[in-house]
């Protein structure tokens, strides 16, 4: 393998990786958001405005890998 193909296994690897603990997160705290609202109707409003909040932090680990990723597949870290 060269150093081109190298690099590009790392770009991969970068985003797979980062993706499986967001994708994760995200479950659970929906999950756990509908079980809530199941058990308290009356609290959907805010519990869907906790979840959302919860979801961006979550995702925003998958950005940055997102970014690490094409930084390495572009050549520039």
């Amino acid at each position: 393998m060269d150093a081109e193909g190298a690099r590009l296994l790392a770009a991969a690897f970068a985003i797979g990786i980062a993706a499986i603990g967001p994708g994760i997160g995200i479950g659970l705290i929906a999950s756990g958001a509908l079980q809530a609202m199941g058990r308290n109707p009356e609290a959907a409003g805010t519990l869907t405005t906790t979840m959302f909040i919860g979801i961006v932090f979550a995702e925003a680990l998958a950005i940055f890998g997102l970014v690490i990723s094409l930084l390495i597949g572009f050549k520039i870290f």
